[in-house]
């Protein structure tokens, strides 16, 4: 594999360059952190009920800056770890492939193991005899089901005041025989005083965050 990676034409890996530019944004929104900040911030929208506040632009923005800053000393390791076999050999190819050994650490550490499991057995019969054996196509989908499942369990913590909150203003509602009333419109206002009553923004933003470290 090595004495490949070396001897491949600079054609072609101008060519596999090129190709993995147009990887960079899935690799961003679904091998970094940024899946799991943006899933959490737009349950948190739909649980307050107020529709398009904060803008999406401004939920997708949050979460490029959350991921940019605990993905830093990721991104750095990649540049290091593939900057030196590049300035040894001028190969492409092999950059790519030792860079992304930090990236893949990052997503085995996220993972579940049972996810990681099912993936790796899939994609090959035998068991590999060491974590630098699987690679970081198989760790990709383990990594995305284990942060969807996550992105959900705070989702759902998130969503149960809200709810509990809107049930108490129906039932006042329904007690009061105001049928036709919106008990959403009515609890909007409750739930935007509650959540910055405890710092709400600053709770969730520094739960994720703390949740890589």
């Amino acid at each position: 594999m090595e004495s490949f990676l070396k001897d491949t034409n600079p054609v072609l890996q101008m060519l596999i360059l090129m190709a993995s530019f147009s990887l960079l944004p899935f690799i961003f929104v679904c091998m970094t952190s940024f899946l799991r900040f943006v899933i959490v911030f737009s349950m948190l929208k739909t649980a307050m009920g107020t529709q398009q506040v904060p803008p999406a632009m401004v939920i997708i923005g949050l979460s490029m800056i959350l991921t940019f800053y605990t993905m830093g000393p990721v991104f750095q390791k990649c540049y290091d770890y593939g900057n030196v076999p590049y300035q040894k050999t001028q190969n492409i190819v092999l950059a790519f492939t030792e860079g992304s050994k930090p990236l893949k650490e990052f997503m085995m550490k996220q993972t579940r193991q049972k996810d990681l499991e099912f993936f790796v057995t899939l994609s090959q019969k035998t068991p590999p005899k060491s974590p630098e054996e699987i690679t970081i196509w198989q760790v990709a989908p383990a990594f995305i089901t284990s942060e969807l499942k996550t992105s959900f369990e705070i989702g759902f913590i998130i969503f149960v005041p809200f709810i509990v909150l809107d049930l108490v203003v129906a039932n006042i509602l329904l007690a009061l025989g105001m049928f036709m009333l919106s008990p959403t419109i009515i609890s909007l206002p409750f739930k935007l005083l509650i959540f910055i009553a405890v710092d709400g923004w600053a709770l969730i933003v520094q739960g994720l965050v703390n949740s890589y470290n």
